[in-house]
């Protein structure tokens, strides 16, 4: 029988499909450098709920994804303040990285409660 995936998994992929569309506009010098680095948080931002999903005491590692999402967050925000993202897209894609962000925390009370 074949395993669900995490609502939250299946969220952080619809974001990094959105992500890749978004990064394909960047000028070409941060294509290599600040895009590179938004990929990769959002991949990090990936196996950490994998991750999470299954370990058994989790709380370091949603810890751990809670940081890496407010570095993206940080890093989306640097783009549309560098005006590398339109405001409307940097706009989706906050509102996709809130979602998540909500769902880490509604994760992280529920370990912590446990």
């Amino acid at each position: 029988m074949d395993k669900q995936p995490l609502v939250i998994e299946q969220r952080i992929r619809d974001m990094m499909q959105y992500g890749h569309i978004a990064l394909r506009q960047f000028p070409k010098s941060e294509k290599h450098v600040l895009a590179a680095e938004i990929r990769t948080s959002m991949l990090t931002l990936l196996r950490l709920v994998i991750t999470a999903a299954k370990r058994y005491h989790k709380k370091t590692t949603l810890t751990d994804l809670d940081v890496e999402l407010a570095v993206l967050q940080n890093q989306v925000r640097l783009a549309k303040d560098l005006s590398y993202l339109p405001i409307n897209k940097y706009q989706h894609w906050s509102g996709l990285n809130l979602e998540i962000g909500r769902m880490i925390g509604g994760w992280l009370k529920y370990e912590r409660a446990a």
